[in-house]
């Protein structure tokens, strides 16, 4: 009798009947193919776990007596081979899942080096950019400010407009200071126009006259991906 029953018959190396290549040339495989072989895996997994099914057994199922002699109401031999082969493809299962992970990150990291890392200009996103129409935009009725801008990331949407610290917003896309609803209503016309062209109208300080301000009329583009949090990169605050 052979020392441990339970060990798997046949010897280490690929069993998966070709649906794993070896080791050395799984760096050449594209995803699909990668993804292909996975699935093929997969295949031999459950046709073998099948096997299993069908003896009433499973990976763990002891295949001795109480005494330690061998069972004779299942086929032993064909178990513990079934067993091995589960155990290959498991192994050549990871491996490939390894290799696929490991592709599919270096796909995304190239693609956000190539779309992220240099941004188009703004002019160019303000200029194919569809507009916005929004409440009174189309006019940018004039008002006192409701608003005004505390902070603006460097390459941000908002830096990108112009906007700065320290200007009043005096009509942000159609918002006033007549229904802004606490800036409330900004928020609600930047989620809903990501994308789109929206004018803004501020008031700041006038270099060339001391003491006086004047009023600026920008453009910006809400939009994600630009390196940072939110749509715009800036903090308002009421007045």
């Amino acid at each position: 009798m052979e020392d441990n029953i339970h060990a798997p018959t046949v010897s280490s190396g690929d069993t998966s009947g070709g649906a794993t290549p070896p080791k050395s040339n799984m760096f050449k495989l594209s995803v699909p193919d990668l993804t292909l072989k996975k699935e093929l895996i997969e295949h031999k997994l459950s046709t073998l776990s099948g096997v299993l099914e069908s003896h009433g057994v499973n990976m763990d199922t002891p295949l001795t007596t109480e005494d330690g002699f061998p069972r004779n109401d299942i086929d032993v031999a064909q178990i513990r081979t079934t067993r091995a082969q589960i155990i290959h493809l498991r192994n050549d299962h990871k491996e490939v899942m390894a290799h696929i992970e490991q592709r599919v990150y270096e796909h995304f990291k190239q693609y956000e080096q190539t779309h992220f890392t240099s941004p188009p200009a703004y002019t160019t996103i303000a200029a194919t950019a569809p507009r916005a129409i929004l409440l009174d935009d189309a006019t940018l009725t004039a008002g006192p400010a409701f608003a005004k801008v505390t902070s603006v990331v460097s390459g941000s949407p908002a830096d990108q407009a112009g906007l700065e610290v320290g200007d009043a917003i005096k009509n942000f896309a159609g918002v006033n200071w007549t229904n802004h609803e606490n800036l409330s209503k900004i928020a609600q016309v930047v989620q809903k126009n990501e994308g789109c062209v929206m004018n803004i109208k501020v008031s700041r300080k006038d270099e060339s006259r001391e003491g006086q301000t004047k009023d600026e009329l920008m453009q910006i583009v809400p939009r994600p991906g630009w390196g940072g949090r939110g749509l715009l990169g800036c903090h308002i605050v009421p007045i």
